[in-house]
Parts: structure tokens; sequence; C-alpha cells
């Protein structure tokens, strides 16, 4: 743990000492010894006040962000979720930052625009990226029914890695809970189509047209049909097997 990260946990602890909040004295390591992890500083520090406490160290974190701090960014985005593994507005946003924030301050590092060989430069996008991944599974231990973590990794793989495949069984996975967004099971059909597996895409779109309500309009259920239509002229598919779709649509 940084000096920088150990304060802004004792300050944190301070702060909501002073403003009256007791936490279980049970928990507090005695003797002024570290806590051995972060968890244990959520746990013993903070009782019932995660929200108030993760706030805060959410603040610190941006303000590392500002700094473009390479150690302090990182270690503060693992404290706050530590504190408080509720919000997925933490886990999500601090993703975006090791992936695509940290990658950029370590190419930056490295030397001047255009300067980074291409080898260095995938290396620490793939390296960022695994950070990132390894994260978001984490959220998703503490948030198994989240869709958009799951969209998340799919733009992950997508970006700095460069691997459609993955991203497209995200997409798969993120479509199949429950309140997914109905762009999920899209971009996965769009995916395996541009994987040269226009079959996968096909029957996928077919399974997810007759679930879109026509009135709404994020669900796009007249361009689901056209592509449809499309997938079929490509794979030859015969007038008596293609696609029915109910009502005024087609």
């Amino acid at each position: 743990m940084t000096s920088e990260v150990k304060f802004a946990a004792l300050a944190l602890a301070g702060l909501l000492l002073a403003a009256g909040v007791q936490p279980p004295a049970a928990r507090i390591p005695a003797g002024g010894a570290e806590p051995a992890s972060a968890a244990e500083i959520g746990a013993a520090l903070l009782g019932g006040c995660r929200a108030l406490a993760a706030d805060g160290l959410w603040l610190e974190t941006y303000r590392a962000w500002a700094r473009r701090d390479l150690a302090a960014t990182p270690a503060l985005i693992r404290l706050t979720t530590h504190v408080d593994d509720r919000p997925l507005y933490f886990w999500l946003n601090g993703a975006r930052m090791l992936a695509y924030d940290l990658t950029q301050w370590r190419l930056d590092a490295a030397g001047e625009s255009g300067s980074v060989p291409a080898a260095v430069r995938q290396r620490i996008a793939s390296e960022q990226a695994g950070v990132a991944l390894d994260y978001l599974r984490e959220a998703r231990r503490r948030h198994p029914r989240s869709a958009e973590i799951w969209i998340e990794m799919a733009a992950i793989h997508l970006n700095l890695r460069a691997d459609p495949a993955a991203a497209a069984d995200c997409c798969r996975a993120a479509a199949s809970l429950p309140g997914a967004p109905y762009f999920a099971a899209r971009l996965q059909a769009e995916l395996l189509r541009r994987l040269g597996r226009p079959a996968e895409a096909y029957a996928c779109l077919c399974a997810l047209h007759p679930t879109l309500p026509p009135g709404d309009a994020a669900a796009m259920p007249g361009v689901v049909l056209a592509r449809i239509r499309a997938l079929e002229a490509t794979l030859g598919v015969p007038a008596e097997r293609r696609y029915r779709a109910q009502g005024p649509q087609d």
C-alpha cells in the first residue's frame, strides 16, 4: 500500500470520527498496527459508513487520476471498491481508468507520441487490458447479474486486445442476463458476422427479434429484421425456411 493511499484511508477515518461516527472499536487494529489489507481498513474503520467512506476515497482517486499518478490511481481504485463494492459506478469507471487511461499514461512515459514501437504499444495495451479484465471479473463476483460488467469487458477485448471473438462471448453473456440492453445481442451478432460466422449471427438475431417490443425505439426491431434478411441472402436460405416475423414489420 503506498503512503498516499494509507494517508487517504487514515484521513478518511479522521473525518468520520470528527463527524461523530464511531467505528466498532473491537475491529480497529490495536497499537496503531497497519491493517493487513484494504478490506480490513474498510471493515475496521468504517463500520456502517461504507458509502460515505467510498465517496471520499473516490474523490481521492479522481485527484490521483487528474495528476496522472500511475501508482496511486490503481491503488485507490481498488481501495474504493474494497470499502464499498456495491456501486457499479466505481467498478465500471475504475476499469476504464485501468484499461484506457493507464495505457495512455504508460505510453506517454515510454516516449513521445509516435515514437513508441508497435510491439511495445501492443504489450502495454495488453497488460492493462488484463489488469482491467481481472478487476471486472472481481466485479462480476460481487454483481453476478450485471450485464453492464460484461459489456465493459467486451469493449476492452475489442478496443485493447483486438479480440472480437472474446468480445462476442461477453456480449452473449450480457444479453442472457435480465434487463440487458437490446444492443448487447445486436453487437454479438455483428461481431459474429465480421468473424465470418454468419450462421451463428443469423441464429442470434432470429432468437432476439421476437423478444423486441415494437414500440420501443431502443429495441430497433426493424433494424434487426433487416439484418436477418441480409443474412438470409448471404446464407442462401430458401424462401420457405426464412424467418417469419409476426406483425406488419416485414
